[in-house]
């Protein structure tokens, strides 16, 4: 196993303190009755303590405001972990504003998805490891009650840091009901069955760190310039991809992907894991069978590709992480295990 050495931090004990806090979208701000439901499941799951800061409910709070925030939760020695209300898309201005000496001065395990790829990469490249998922707002406030793979891994990343086998829930919804319908807080979204996962390239086991995250935040950092390493660092690591509520069609999708193939990322890893992508939403909802063509173009192509870069990768595709429900919570500079043999997933929390 190659990478970087990323401190893991420590966990929580049921009692300690949580920050809850809006990087991005303050939907806590928006949607208060869902945001509310959110933090008394949060408790109920983990016995942990949320605590709000200014900006958490505050919508269109600045990036500075923002920042001083999360620079004051990992500043707070009782405060043993941070979660993300949600995702957004203008995180990438907070990050500048943020003190790095304060994160490794007293690392936290942080959760969140979306734009909090910024955040998630931020502190990789401070040598923090971090849990991709967990997002208040879409996986505890919503529906009649948490999903039970979405509490087991956050009660693993936030408490006990066991090992668990990542599994298909066998049922999948894209969206949630409106956040502003009163029928948010007691139902599920349009929920359908999984397709097998599709597992591609040699038949071979990897045990690799992981990095990475949605695919469109990846292009902003990229773009950004704040991958500042050699594509080595990624060697014989685990490459988490997961598209957005956006909706890219598969050639788009494609072409980061292949941009990563030419920074040398895609051949540097052992393994990708493709998330199950959403390819519909309150106004783009395509008929089963075009939903299943949309996510076997993305397979394809995503597949087709890493396989041009690095044919001795191990490809997964279907894994529900990032932007559908019910979702895992992955580490992110953790360890997982692909295992291309026995086709199983396993995560190190």
């Amino acid at each position: 196993m190659a990478g970087m050495d990323l401190v893991q931090p420590p966990k929580a004990r049921p009692g300690d303190r949580v920050a809850v806090l809006s990087p991005s979208f303050a939907a806590a701000g928006a949607f208060p009755a869902l945001h509310e439901q959110a933090m008394r499941r949060l408790t109920e799951v983990t016995g942990l303590v949320p605590v709000e800061y200014p900006t958490t409910r505050e919508v269109g709070a600045s990036a500075r405001a923002r920042a001083a925030d999360i620079n004051a939760a990992f500043a707070d020695p009782r405060i043993r972990g941070i979660l993300a209300v949600v995702g957004g898309d203008d995180q990438i201005t907070v990050i500048p504003h943020l003190d790095a000496d304060l994160a490794r001065a007293d690392p936290k395990p942080f959760l969140g998805t979306s734009d909090n790829t910024n955040l998630h990469h931020w502190l990789w490249a401070n040598g923090i490891a971090s849990f991709y998922g967990g997002s208040s707002q879409v996986h505890l406030g919503p529906g009649p009650a948490v999903d039970d793979i979405h509490a087991r891994s956050l009660r693993a990343a936030l408490i006990t840091g066991e090992r668990l086998e990542i599994t298909d829930p066998g049922e999948s919804e894209d969206i949630g009901v409106d956040w502003a319908d009163p029928r948010a807080l007691d139902s599920y979204g349009e929920r359908e069955a999984t397709e097998p996962w599709t597992w591609h390239g040699p038949a071979r086991s990897v045990t690799g760190r992981t990095w990475g995250g949605c695919v469109e935040v990846i292009q902003w950092i990229l773009t950004a310039g704040r991958f500042r390493f050699p594509a080595d660092v990624l060697d014989g690591g685990v490459l988490l991809l997961e598209t957005s509520e956006e909706l890219l069609p598969a050639r788009e999708v494609g072409m980061i992907v292949r941009s990563l193939g030419e920074r040398g990322l895609l051949a540097a890893v052992d393994a990708v894991l493709l998330a199950r992508p959403p390819v519909s939403d309150f106004t783009r909802r395509p008929s089963p069978e075009q939903r299943a063509r949309l996510r076997a173009e993305q397979r394809d192509v995503v597949v087709d590709i890493v396989g041009r870069y690095n044919p001795d990768a191990v490809v997964c595709v279907g894994i529900p992480f990032g932007h559908t429900r019910p979702q895992w919570i992955l580490p992110h500079g953790g360890t997982v295990t692909v295992d291309g043999v026995e086709r199983r997933v396993f995560a190190d929390f």
